[in-house]
């Protein structure tokens, strides 16, 4: 009896482990809701009832804050996405491409995550997080449409006669830094204004992205990407943060990947003008 008795407890005991294994399988689904909005980082952004986002506000058509303080972008309506999804509000906090890096590991914590244009790299994800993509990206020119059939490659730029314009702190300038070391390179503050100072003659070409080039020719006919098609490198866009926030970062991710399938990623792009290649 006493033997028929233990082996009673011990099928009990394995039921229970197998129970607890199975229900963990199912609840700790990548895709699953609940699961996500019950871990450390995501709990503080809900106790708070605001994601905090990094943007700099200044790289149309993806992030920008007009004078009245708004923001509207391809990157900002992402970053909307991602507070959704958390069932939360949203508040955008100034940065830039100087302090970028240090405005994300600061303490305390001034913004959960930086978005808007954005380019991930190796650098950036040995000391920090960052989402998979949701914008291709590469490095092109914007310049006077007068003079478009003078720049056919980056042998093209780099002679000392050609002025060079870009904001300072980003890849940018270290693109121009690295890639065009006979052109005269001219370091501008202010990011969205470079494309009117190639346009006044203050400059022949600014070093852009594809994300942002067509805006500016779109809106300005004294402006061309004539390289558009052809940028010197490929990369992709994402969302960055600080180590430690793998349950944010998994929410950004799973965000990311239901644009993707459910065409909302897609039609997001097709309202900027930008171009789709996921």
């Amino acid at each position: 009896m006493k033997k028929k008795k233990t082996w009673i407890w011990v099928l009990a005991a394995i039921f229970c482990i197998c129970t607890t294994c199975i229900t963990t399988c199912c609840i700790s689904s990548d895709d699953n809701p609940v699961v996500e909005t019950q871990q450390p980082t995501i709990q503080r952004i809900i106790e708070r009832g605001k994601l905090l986002a990094g943007t700099t506000g200044d790289y149309r058509p993806l992030s920008y804050r007009e004078a009245n303080g708004n923001y509207w972008g391809f990157g900002i309506e992402m970053a909307e996405k991602i507070a959704e999804r958390i069932g939360v509000g949203i508040e955008f906090v100034q940065t830039s491409w100087p302090t970028l890096t240090a405005d994300v590991l600061t303490e305390p914590q001034t913004f959960d995550l930086a978005i808007g244009g954005i380019t991930i790299t190796d650098t950036r994800k040995e000391s920090m997080l960052m989402s998979e993509g949701y914008l291709a990206n590469g490095k092109t020119i914007i310049c006077r449409s007068s003079e478009a059939d003078r720049y056919k490659s980056l042998a093209d730029l780099d002679k000392p006669e050609v002025r060079v314009m870009v904001n300072p702190g980003g890849l940018n300038e270290k693109f121009a830094n690295e890639n065009l070391t006979h052109a005269t390179i001219i370091v501008y503050q202010k990011n969205e204004e470079i494309p009117n100072q190639v346009a006044e003659g203050n400059a022949d070409v600014m070093i852009t992205e594809i994300t942002e080039a067509p805006w500016y020719v779109q809106n300005d006919p004294r402006l061309a990407a004539p390289l558009i098609n052809t940028p010197f490198t490929h990369g992709e866009i994402g969302v960055l943060m600080r180590k430690g926030q793998d349950d944010l970062l998994q929410i950004v991710n799973n965000t990311i990947r239901q644009m993707k399938s459910d065409g909302t990623l897609r039609r997001l792009h097709e309202k900027y003008g930008l171009v789709y290649a996921y």
